[in-house]
Protein backbone atom coordinates (compact mmCIF):
# COMPACT_ATOMS: atom_id res chain seq x y z
CA UNK A 1 0.00 0.00 0.00
CA UNK A 2 1.35 3.39 -0.72
CA UNK A 3 2.23 5.81 1.78
CA UNK A 4 -0.62 8.36 1.18
CA UNK A 5 -3.15 5.20 1.49
CA UNK A 6 -1.70 4.54 4.25
CA UNK A 7 -2.76 7.77 6.04
CA UNK A 8 -6.22 7.70 4.33
CA UNK A 9 -6.24 4.88 6.24
CA UNK A 10 -5.80 6.20 9.16
CA UNK A 11 -8.02 8.91 8.86
CA UNK A 12 -10.92 6.19 7.83
CA UNK A 13 -10.54 4.00 10.65
CA UNK A 14 -11.44 6.75 12.56
CA UNK A 15 -14.57 7.35 10.82
CA UNK A 16 -15.13 3.88 11.33
CA UNK A 17 -17.04 3.57 7.90
CA UNK A 18 -15.55 0.63 6.32
CA UNK A 19 -17.47 0.85 2.72
CA UNK A 20 -16.27 4.46 2.44
CA UNK A 21 -12.69 3.69 3.38
CA UNK A 22 -12.57 1.13 0.67
CA UNK A 23 -13.61 3.56 -2.21
CA UNK A 24 -11.35 6.30 -0.52
CA UNK A 25 -7.95 3.97 -0.19
CA UNK A 26 -9.12 3.32 -4.16
CA UNK A 27 -9.05 6.58 -5.24
CA UNK A 28 -6.23 7.87 -3.36
CA UNK A 29 -4.07 5.00 -4.65
CA UNK A 30 -4.84 5.57 -8.25
CA UNK A 31 -4.01 9.36 -7.74
CA UNK A 32 -0.79 7.96 -6.20
CA UNK A 33 0.04 5.70 -8.91
CA UNK A 34 -0.48 8.06 -11.18
CA UNK A 35 -4.14 7.37 -12.42
CA UNK A 36 -5.29 11.13 -13.49
CA UNK A 37 -9.01 11.42 -11.52
CA UNK A 38 -10.95 13.89 -12.15
CA UNK A 39 -14.05 15.91 -12.28
CA UNK A 40 -16.76 15.80 -14.70
CA UNK A 41 -16.39 19.48 -15.36
CA UNK A 42 -12.31 18.62 -15.91
CA UNK A 43 -13.43 16.43 -19.04
CA UNK A 44 -14.36 19.31 -20.65
CA UNK A 45 -12.40 20.82 -23.50
CA UNK A 46 -9.53 23.02 -21.60
CA UNK A 47 -10.22 26.69 -22.98
CA UNK A 48 -9.01 30.07 -22.39
CA UNK A 49 -11.85 30.85 -20.16
CA UNK A 50 -11.48 27.54 -18.17
CA UNK A 51 -7.84 26.95 -17.25
CA UNK A 52 -6.51 23.45 -16.11
CA UNK A 53 -6.07 24.24 -12.21
CA UNK A 54 -4.63 21.98 -9.63
CA UNK A 55 -5.23 22.30 -6.11
CA UNK A 56 -3.25 23.04 -2.91
CA UNK A 57 -4.25 23.43 0.26
CA UNK A 58 -2.64 25.18 3.23
CA UNK A 59 -3.52 24.75 6.73
CA UNK A 60 -3.01 26.99 9.97
CA UNK A 61 -2.62 25.47 13.21
CA UNK A 62 -1.86 26.74 16.38
CA UNK A 63 -0.75 23.03 18.40
CA UNK A 64 -1.10 24.48 21.93
CA UNK A 65 2.15 23.82 23.49
CA UNK A 66 3.51 20.66 21.57
CA UNK A 67 6.79 20.78 24.01
CA UNK A 68 9.07 17.83 24.63
CA UNK A 69 9.54 16.50 28.24
CA UNK A 70 13.19 17.92 28.05
CA UNK A 71 14.56 20.58 29.91
CA UNK A 72 16.29 23.60 28.31
CA UNK A 73 18.41 25.20 30.81
CA UNK A 74 18.40 28.60 28.47
CA UNK A 75 14.46 28.56 28.36
CA UNK A 76 11.66 28.41 30.97
CA UNK A 77 9.69 25.37 30.18
CA UNK A 78 9.96 23.36 33.45
CA UNK A 79 6.34 23.16 33.21
CA UNK A 80 6.82 20.66 30.28
CA UNK A 81 8.41 18.14 32.04
CA UNK A 82 7.16 14.72 34.31
CA UNK A 83 8.49 16.17 37.31
CA UNK A 84 6.28 19.38 36.97
CA UNK A 85 2.52 19.54 38.10
CA UNK A 86 1.35 19.14 34.72
CA UNK A 87 3.15 15.41 34.84
CA UNK A 88 4.59 16.19 31.02
CA UNK A 89 5.34 12.32 30.39
CA UNK A 90 6.79 10.67 26.98
CA UNK A 91 3.32 8.87 27.25
CA UNK A 92 1.43 12.07 26.61
CA UNK A 93 3.81 13.66 24.29
CA UNK A 94 3.43 10.63 22.18
CA UNK A 95 0.20 10.83 22.01
CA UNK A 96 0.40 14.72 21.63
CA UNK A 97 2.51 14.01 18.58
CA UNK A 98 -0.39 11.30 17.19
CA UNK A 99 -3.07 13.64 17.70
CA UNK A 100 -1.89 16.50 15.86
CA UNK A 101 -0.74 14.35 13.34
CA UNK A 102 -4.01 12.99 12.68
CA UNK A 103 -5.71 16.51 12.99
CA UNK A 104 -3.22 17.24 10.07
CA UNK A 105 -4.31 14.58 8.17
CA UNK A 106 -8.37 15.43 9.01
CA UNK A 107 -7.23 18.84 7.14
CA UNK A 108 -7.00 17.10 3.51
CA UNK A 109 -10.71 16.33 3.62
CA UNK A 110 -13.61 18.44 1.76
CA UNK A 111 -16.11 18.18 -0.56
CA UNK A 112 -13.89 17.29 -3.30
CA UNK A 113 -12.66 14.50 -1.92
CA UNK A 114 -9.49 14.24 -0.06
CA UNK A 115 -5.62 15.11 -0.15
CA UNK A 116 -2.48 15.72 2.06
CA UNK A 117 -2.58 19.24 2.53
CA UNK A 118 0.51 21.01 1.10
CA UNK A 119 1.43 23.39 3.71
CA UNK A 120 0.78 23.63 7.39
CA UNK A 121 2.29 26.56 9.62
CA UNK A 122 2.08 25.42 13.01
CA UNK A 123 2.04 27.39 16.10
CA UNK A 124 3.28 26.78 19.92
CA UNK A 125 5.81 24.08 18.77
CA UNK A 126 9.24 24.15 20.94
CA UNK A 127 12.10 23.10 19.06
CA UNK A 128 13.64 20.80 16.37
CA UNK A 129 13.29 17.76 18.10
CA UNK A 130 9.69 18.21 18.33
CA UNK A 131 9.29 18.36 14.90
CA UNK A 132 11.72 15.81 13.68
CA UNK A 133 9.86 13.68 16.34
CA UNK A 134 6.44 14.85 14.36
CA UNK A 135 7.75 13.82 11.05
CA UNK A 136 9.27 11.47 11.46
CA UNK A 137 8.17 9.03 14.07
CA UNK A 138 4.63 9.89 14.79
CA UNK A 139 1.10 8.84 12.95
CA UNK A 140 2.59 11.77 10.25
CA UNK A 141 5.76 9.65 9.66
CA UNK A 142 4.55 8.34 6.03
CA UNK A 143 3.47 11.73 4.82
CA UNK A 144 7.01 12.56 3.97
CA UNK A 145 6.93 16.43 4.99
CA UNK A 146 9.70 18.54 5.13
CA UNK A 147 10.23 21.49 7.76
CA UNK A 148 11.60 24.75 8.57
CA UNK A 149 11.34 26.34 11.59
CA UNK A 150 12.72 29.45 13.83
CA UNK A 151 14.61 29.54 16.50
CA UNK A 152 13.58 32.14 18.92
CA UNK A 153 13.99 34.49 22.21
CA UNK A 154 10.94 33.94 23.41
CA UNK A 155 11.61 32.83 26.71
CA UNK A 156 9.74 29.68 26.99
CA UNK A 157 10.88 28.55 24.32
CA UNK A 158 7.97 28.71 21.45
CA UNK A 159 8.49 29.05 18.27
CA UNK A 160 6.91 28.39 14.61
CA UNK A 161 7.33 25.79 11.45
CA UNK A 162 6.31 25.07 8.75
CA UNK A 163 5.30 21.30 7.20
CA UNK A 164 5.93 21.45 3.56
CA UNK A 165 5.21 18.48 0.86
CA UNK A 166 8.35 18.48 -1.25
CA UNK A 167 7.13 17.57 -4.67
CA UNK A 168 4.47 20.08 -4.63
CA UNK A 169 6.59 23.26 -2.94
CA UNK A 170 9.65 23.19 -3.69
CA UNK A 171 11.99 25.09 -1.23
CA UNK A 172 14.37 27.77 -2.65
CA UNK A 173 15.36 29.20 0.89
CA UNK A 174 13.93 29.77 4.40
CA UNK A 175 14.82 31.95 7.30
CA UNK A 176 13.84 33.58 10.65
CA UNK A 177 13.04 37.42 10.68
CA UNK A 178 13.94 38.92 14.13
CA UNK A 179 11.12 40.90 15.54
CA UNK A 180 12.96 43.58 17.60
CA UNK A 181 11.55 44.55 21.18
CA UNK A 182 9.77 47.72 22.03
CA UNK A 183 10.87 49.08 25.78
CA UNK A 184 9.24 46.97 28.20
CA UNK A 185 8.27 44.29 25.84
CA UNK A 186 9.38 40.76 26.21
CA UNK A 187 11.61 39.29 23.36
CA UNK A 188 8.79 37.26 21.33
CA UNK A 189 8.54 34.52 18.47
CA UNK A 190 10.58 35.57 15.38
CA UNK A 191 8.28 35.25 12.59
CA UNK A 192 9.66 32.32 9.60
CA UNK A 193 9.79 33.18 5.85
CA UNK A 194 10.32 30.55 3.42
CA UNK A 195 10.06 30.70 -0.63
CA UNK A 196 9.40 27.82 -2.78
CA UNK A 197 7.90 27.03 -6.00
CA UNK A 198 4.53 25.53 -6.54
CA UNK A 199 4.06 22.36 -8.70
CA UNK A 200 2.88 24.86 -11.55
CA UNK A 201 5.87 27.03 -11.63
CA UNK A 202 5.03 30.07 -9.68
CA UNK A 203 6.94 31.47 -6.72
CA UNK A 204 5.06 31.51 -3.39
CA UNK A 205 6.54 33.69 -0.05
CA UNK A 206 4.95 32.33 2.72
CA UNK A 207 5.53 33.53 6.45
CA UNK A 208 4.55 32.45 9.52
CA UNK A 209 3.79 34.58 12.55
CA UNK A 210 2.54 34.22 16.33
CA UNK A 211 2.19 37.40 17.48
CA UNK A 212 2.61 38.23 21.20
CA UNK A 213 -0.62 37.79 23.56
CA UNK A 214 -3.08 39.69 25.26
CA UNK A 215 -1.48 38.70 28.84
CA UNK A 216 -1.74 41.88 30.60
CA UNK A 217 -4.93 43.51 29.07
CA UNK A 218 -5.58 44.40 25.22
CA UNK A 219 -4.73 47.89 25.42
CA UNK A 220 -1.58 47.17 27.22
CA UNK A 221 -0.19 44.56 24.50
CA UNK A 222 -0.87 46.26 21.51
CA UNK A 223 1.45 48.28 20.61
CA UNK A 224 3.71 44.56 21.23
CA UNK A 225 1.33 43.05 17.98
CA UNK A 226 1.62 46.02 16.04
CA UNK A 227 5.39 46.04 16.04
CA UNK A 228 5.10 42.82 14.34
CA UNK A 229 2.93 43.51 12.16
CA UNK A 230 4.85 46.57 11.33
CA UNK A 231 8.10 44.49 10.95
CA UNK A 232 6.05 41.86 9.01
CA UNK A 233 4.83 44.81 6.42
CA UNK A 234 8.30 46.02 5.81
CA UNK A 235 9.18 42.45 4.30
CA UNK A 236 6.19 42.12 2.26
CA UNK A 237 6.75 45.58 0.98
CA UNK A 238 10.25 44.77 0.01
CA UNK A 239 9.08 41.55 -1.93
CA UNK A 240 6.61 42.99 -3.95
CA UNK A 241 8.64 46.22 -4.65
CA UNK A 242 10.94 43.83 -6.62
CA UNK A 243 8.55 41.36 -7.78
CA UNK A 244 4.90 43.34 -8.50
CA UNK A 245 2.27 40.61 -7.91
CA UNK A 246 4.03 38.54 -5.74
CA UNK A 247 2.31 35.71 -4.17
CA UNK A 248 2.55 36.17 -0.62
CA UNK A 249 0.71 34.16 1.90
CA UNK A 250 0.55 34.79 5.87
CA UNK A 251 -0.52 32.66 8.49
CA UNK A 252 0.04 32.15 12.06
CA UNK A 253 -1.91 33.30 15.41
CA UNK A 254 -2.35 37.05 15.41
CA UNK A 255 -3.68 36.97 19.14
CA UNK A 256 -5.79 39.71 17.11
CA UNK A 257 -9.17 39.80 15.76
CA UNK A 258 -9.82 40.52 11.88
CA UNK A 259 -10.82 44.47 12.51
CA UNK A 260 -7.76 45.30 15.13
CA UNK A 261 -5.11 47.28 14.57
CA UNK A 262 -2.24 45.00 13.73
CA UNK A 263 -4.46 43.09 10.96
CA UNK A 264 -5.70 46.59 9.55
CA UNK A 265 -2.24 47.34 9.05
CA UNK A 266 -1.73 44.89 6.90
CA UNK A 267 -4.72 45.32 4.94
CA UNK A 268 -3.13 48.66 4.45
CA UNK A 269 0.06 46.94 3.09
CA UNK A 270 -2.04 44.64 0.27
CA UNK A 271 -3.12 41.85 2.64
CA UNK A 272 -6.09 40.46 2.23
CA UNK A 273 -7.94 38.14 5.04
CA UNK A 274 -8.58 34.98 3.14
CA UNK A 275 -10.64 33.58 6.25
CA UNK A 276 -12.52 36.08 7.62
CA UNK A 277 -15.57 34.53 6.82
CA UNK A 278 -14.20 31.46 7.67
CA UNK A 279 -16.66 28.85 9.89
CA UNK A 280 -16.92 25.49 10.50
CA UNK A 281 -19.21 22.25 9.26
CA UNK A 282 -20.05 21.49 13.05
CA UNK A 283 -20.84 25.06 14.83
CA UNK A 284 -17.61 26.40 15.00
CA UNK A 285 -17.85 30.39 14.29
CA UNK A 286 -14.43 30.84 14.77
CA UNK A 287 -11.07 29.15 15.42
CA UNK A 288 -11.17 29.71 19.27
CA UNK A 289 -13.65 30.32 22.25
CA UNK A 290 -13.27 32.48 25.46
CA UNK A 291 -15.40 33.00 27.19
CA UNK A 292 -18.56 31.38 25.53
CA UNK A 293 -17.90 33.29 22.39
CA UNK A 294 -16.19 31.95 18.89
CA UNK A 295 -13.70 34.46 17.54
CA UNK A 296 -11.03 33.74 15.52
CA UNK A 297 -7.43 35.05 16.49
CA UNK A 298 -5.94 32.60 14.06
CA UNK A 299 -5.71 34.19 10.49
CA UNK A 300 -5.00 33.54 6.77
CA UNK A 301 -4.11 36.48 4.09
CA UNK A 302 -2.78 37.10 0.81
CA UNK A 303 -2.00 39.10 -1.85
CA UNK A 304 -4.50 39.75 -4.59
CA UNK A 305 -2.25 37.16 -6.79
CA UNK A 306 -3.43 34.34 -4.12
CA UNK A 307 -6.59 35.56 -3.12
CA UNK A 308 -7.98 35.68 -6.43
CA UNK A 309 -7.01 31.73 -6.44
CA UNK A 310 -9.01 30.57 -3.07
CA UNK A 311 -11.63 28.68 -3.75
CA UNK A 312 -12.42 27.54 -0.17
CA UNK A 313 -11.88 28.56 2.92
CA UNK A 314 -13.10 27.13 6.19
CA UNK A 315 -12.32 25.95 9.96
CA UNK A 316 -11.67 22.66 10.73
CA UNK A 317 -13.96 21.44 13.55
CA UNK A 318 -14.84 17.76 13.10
CA UNK A 319 -16.54 15.81 15.85
CA UNK A 320 -13.39 14.47 17.09
CA UNK A 321 -11.83 18.09 17.60
CA UNK A 322 -14.66 19.27 19.59
CA UNK A 323 -15.97 18.30 22.98
CA UNK A 324 -19.04 19.85 25.02
CA UNK A 325 -18.72 23.07 26.51
CA UNK A 326 -19.84 22.66 30.19
CA UNK A 327 -19.37 26.32 31.92
CA UNK A 328 -21.00 28.13 28.70
CA UNK A 329 -22.71 25.38 26.39
CA UNK A 330 -22.88 24.26 23.03
CA UNK A 331 -19.37 22.39 21.81
CA UNK A 332 -15.51 23.98 22.04
CA UNK A 333 -12.28 23.08 21.04
CA UNK A 334 -10.89 19.67 22.57
CA UNK A 335 -8.12 21.17 24.09
CA UNK A 336 -4.92 19.17 25.57
CA UNK A 337 -4.98 20.79 28.88
CA UNK A 338 -7.98 22.80 31.11
CA UNK A 339 -5.86 25.01 33.39
CA UNK A 340 -3.11 22.38 35.18
CA UNK A 341 -5.82 19.42 34.48
CA UNK A 342 -5.08 17.00 31.53
CA UNK A 343 -7.81 16.44 29.38
CA UNK A 344 -5.98 14.17 26.76
CA UNK A 345 -7.60 16.63 23.76
CA UNK A 346 -6.01 18.12 20.74
CA UNK A 347 -5.50 22.27 20.77
CA UNK A 348 -7.31 24.99 22.16
CA UNK A 349 -7.54 26.24 18.53
CA UNK A 350 -9.05 24.99 15.78
CA UNK A 351 -7.13 24.94 12.01
CA UNK A 352 -7.86 27.07 9.89
CA UNK A 353 -7.61 25.51 5.82
CA UNK A 354 -7.86 27.23 2.94
CA UNK A 355 -7.96 25.71 -0.64
CA UNK A 356 -6.36 27.30 -3.97
CA UNK A 357 -6.94 26.52 -7.27
CA UNK A 358 -3.46 27.01 -8.71
CA UNK A 359 -3.58 27.77 -12.89
CA UNK A 360 -1.50 25.20 -14.81
CA UNK A 361 -0.10 25.32 -18.60
CA UNK A 362 -1.17 22.29 -20.47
Amino acid sequence: MCDRCWIRGVWCWHLGNICWLTTLLFAVCSIACGQEMVSDTHHQTPSTHHPRTTPFTVVELNCENLFDTRHDSLKEDREWTAESDRHWTQRRYWRKLNSIGQEIIACGEDSTGWRLPDLVALCEVENDSCMHDLTRRSLLRKARYDYVMTESNDRRGIDVALLYCPTTFRLISSGSIRVMPLVGMRPTRDILYAKGMTANGDTLHVFVVHAPSRYGGERATRKHRVRVAETLAAHIDSICTVTPGAAVIVAGDFNDYHDNEAPQLLYRHGMQNITREARGSNGAKGTYKFQGEWRSIDHVMATETMARRVAAARIADEHFLMEEDGRYGGLTPARNYRGRRYSEGFSDHLPLVVRFNLEVSD
